[in-house]
């Protein structure tokens, strides 16, 4: 019987963590970002930083030369271009968002986003014909986007604010969102799109080797001081 009950303690273990709620929570106030992670009832602060306190200054270790370890590639001379372009954003896009819709839909609402507060106004001042384009993209992508993202999350009290501002130069973002969920239904979500992401990920390397590799920057070569003219013999 010894077994059996060590069966269900390891049962109750695992149900018990996968009904712990993990999550994050982040915000940007135009200069600085906050960031806290969740987990159970602790709360664990990463940005900004915390100042550390001064301590016993740490003894410097000899210098020793180690060794680089490259890859074939870069030992012939060679890097590889991984760059991650819009087109690559736009297949992810298609790879991705099928299979992540129906494991969401099969968590029933099981993320939850609380609080959603957003606010971006666009700079328009040097280019008030593309920021133009740029906003009524953007309000189409966001009426779009926010009904079905309500249909397959639970969010709550969301607050979307976008503009443009033909007088500012750059565009200005603020706000804080948070998100929390299972670790059981993190694991549901993450196996669902797993396999689709591995095969996104390798034709991405894959484009990433045919790409020409980025040109070097060149330090600018130093002119040569200019002669000084010699000085016509006066009339």
């Amino acid at each position: 019987m010894a077994w059996f009950w060590i069966l269900l303690a390891v049962a109750l273990l695992i149900a018990l963590l996968c009904w712990t709620r993990v999550g994050a929570w982040a915000a940007f106030d135009g200069k600085e970002l906050r960031l806290d992670v969740k987990l159970g009832l602790l709360r664990i602060h990463i940005l900004p930083a915390r100042p550390q306190k001064a301590g016993k200054p740490k003894k410097e270790k000899p210098f020793r030369e180690k060794r680089s370890k490259k890859t074939p590639s870069e030992k012939a001379g060679k890097k590889p271009n991984l760059s991650f372009t819009l087109e690559d954003g736009k297949d992810a896009l298609r790879t991705l968002l099928p299979p992540l819709k129906r494991a969401l839909n099969r968590t029933r609402r099981g993320v939850r986003i609380k609080p959603l507060r957003l606010s971006l106004v666009l700079g328009g001042q040097e280019d008030p014909a593309g920021a133009a384009a740029l906003y009524g993209e953007l309000q189409a992508a966001v009426w779009t986007g926010m009904s079905l993202l309500e249909r397959l999350l639970d969010i709550r009290d969301p607050y979307i604010h976008t503009d443009v501002d033909f007088s500012a130069a750059n565009t200005a973002v603020e706000g804080e969102a948070g998100v929390t969920l299972r670790i059981g239904t993190l694991l549901a979500v993450g196996f669902g799109i797993a396999v689709p992401a591995l095969r996104w990920f390798l034709r991405w390397r894959k484009r990433c080797k045919t790409r020409p590799p980025k040109p070097e920057k060149k330090p600018p070569a130093a002119s040569a001081p200019e002669k000084p003219r010699p000085e016509s013999p006066a009339a």
